[in-house]
């Protein structure tokens, strides 16, 4: 009698097949992940851009000017200088880059390897690099 034998298990020609998919898919996906990361770190950032307008809109009414307003991490400060507000990493640096008694432009620029440039909010609502 001829007894036939069953292959069980997998080929090495089989396994280098799956693993080479399994890169190919990576090699799509990690960027793609990557750059969905950036883009949520930067609506945080964009979103502490418009805490931080308003924090100055409120400073603007008490004091009838821009000027003199801070942000950092000290009392008399308005606002936190760094985004996003909750968590440890910080991806950008909040900065008033202008004030005026009647205008104001801030900035959020990016930092501890975020991409992007800098984002920006003007006082008359003008908003750049926000696309």
């Amino acid at each position: 009698m001829n007894v036939i034998r069953r292959q069980s298990g997998i080929t090495l020609i089989e396994l280098m097949i799956v693993v080479a998919i399994i890169g190919i898919i990576a090699a799509i996906a990690l960027p793609s992940y990557n750059r969905y990361v950036e883009d949520a770190r930067a609506a945080d950032a964009k979103s502490a851009l418009m805490s931080l307008a308003n924090a100055l809109e409120r400073y603007h009414t008490q004091n009838m000017s821009y000027v003199g307003a801070t942000i950092g991490a000290d009392a008399d400060d308005i606002f936190p200088n760094e985004a996003p507000l909750d968590g440890n990493a910080k991806f950008y640096d909040l900065v008033i880059d202008s004030q005026s008694a009647t205008a104001f432009r801030i900035e959020a620029q990016p930092k501890n390897g975020q991409g992007g440039g800098t984002i920006a909010l003007l006082s008359n609502g003008q908003r750049v690099n926000w696309d």
